[in-house]
């Protein structure tokens, strides 16, 4: 499956919640933008190669809402939103190792650990 179109509307059918065990990464980019288009081939190499993870794409431009929703400030924009809980959010275009490296790692987040210590955080244990 390659790439998704991530919009408020189909939100929360490709995002489930922390029920969901889905693993979605998500790229905010827009059409202007020179580093979102470098990145965009090495994003699409990426969803083709691991087809057991959720590839979605935000355009700013016309998900404006979506985007403040996540605080993008600066595009590209990866985030990783594993069993509902956004594991991890940065600008910047990626190298295609780098990228391959981190999807290797967020594969390898202990999610029982990541929710205690989010709850801890948040104060509610």
């Amino acid at each position: 499956m390659s790439t998704v179109e991530l919009t408020k509307e189909n939100f929360d059918e490709i995002v489930p919640g922390p029920e969901g065990k889905d693993f979605v990464f998500i790229d905010f980019w827009a059409a202007w933008c020179g580093p979102c288009r470098q990145f965009a081939p090495v994003y699409e190499k990426a969803a083709e190669r691991h087809t057991d993870l959720v590839f979605a794409k935000v355009d700013t431009e016309a998900q404006q809402e979506l985007a403040a929703a996540f605080g993008i400030q600066s595009i590209p924009t990866l985030a990783i939103i594993r069993e509902g809980v956004l594991v991890f959010s940065q600008p910047g275009a990626l190298p295609e190792a780098v990228f391959e490296d981190l999807i290797g790692k967020a594969r390898g987040l202990d999610m029982d650990e990541v929710k205690r210590k989010a709850a801890e955080s948040a104060g509610t244990v």
